[in-house]
């Protein structure tokens, strides 16, 4: 990418570390949960590059080896990492309660923080099950948004992006179906918040990724599986964080969306074309 003029707010080369602008949020403040790994944590890192404030939910547990750039970011008090576990009762009111010890107002949030947890065929789904599931990737993210809204409204021009998933269109594969139900459920609320919040000045939009290189499939996926995948791909390839982390930045900008929200952006090369 071209290396914008400093007063355009544009994007700058990828070889200096920028996808876009390093001022272009500047003065922002951003919350971004799932980001100790994977797509999160490339979305954390952008934000930090384009001048952002970040809480960095790390993970469910504290202990995990985080990158020089966000234990740099912390040092300098541009980063302030939390860990909560979502899936647990309270997870995320508690992540909620210790963002506005340290937020008055909340620019972006980006709610990210989900995974499958396992594979649950229907026939042998516990209840237990069932309610970590929908906990993690779909009860947080009502309870996160409803808690961060006064700061989100106290912000003017906030926004809000989700992240979804392909699966939430296609149903995934098995053992995957209230994950996926949960992620169909989470673009449904994005766009009837979008609707709501709109008077108030906040954008709310999704992100879905198709099939992404993440330790999410190295988990849940085996080798075989993600070679049949990435053959169907008209890219013919799988995807990346760096491929998706753009799009949660251009959706948070006003500058660059303020007349978008109530959208999913599948990113998926292709995979799913419809």
């Amino acid at each position: 990418m071209l290396r914008a003029n400093d007063t355009t707010g544009g994007t700058v080369r990828e070889e200096d570390g920028f996808v876009f602008h390093p001022r272009l949020f500047e003065n922002r403040n951003v919350v971004v949960t799932g980001a100790g790994r994977g797509i999160g944590l490339e979305v954390a890192r952008q934000f930090l590059d384009c001048g952002a404030k970040v809480i960095v939910h790390t993970g469910r547990k504290p202990g995990r080896d985080l990158p020089d750039f966000l234990l740099t970011a912390e040092s300098e008090r541009r980063a302030l990492l939390l860990n909560a576990d979502f899936s647990a009762v309270g997870g995320a009111a508690q992540f909620a309660e210790d963002t506005l010890a340290f937020f008055d107002k909340v620019d972006v949030l980006v709610n990210n923080a989900g995974t499958m947890l396992g594979r649950f065929p229907a026939a042998t789904l516990t209840d237990a099950e069932y309610e970590a599931v929908v906990r993690l990737n779909q009860t947080s993210v009502v309870a996160l948004t409803r808690a961060l809204l006064p700061a989100l409204k106290a912000a003017g021009g906030a926004a809000i992006v989700n992240t979804v998933s392909i699966s939430a269109l296609t149903g995934g594969s098995p053992g995957s179906s209230i994950y996926s139900a949960s992620k169909a459920f989470v673009a449904t609320y994005s766009k009837a918040l979008a609707r709501e919040l709109a008077p108030d000045g906040i954008r709310v939009n999704c992100v879905s990724p198709g099939t992404i290189e993440t330790d999410f499939h190295e988990r849940y996926s085996s080798r075989e599986k993600l070679e049949q995948t990435r053959k169907s791909i008209p890219l013919q390839r799988l995807g990346t964080a760096e491929d998706c982390a753009p799009a949660y930045l251009f959706l948070a900008a006003p500058s660059l969306s303020g007349y978008i929200t109530g959208q999913v952006i599948e990113i998926n090369g292709g995979q799913l074309i419809c």
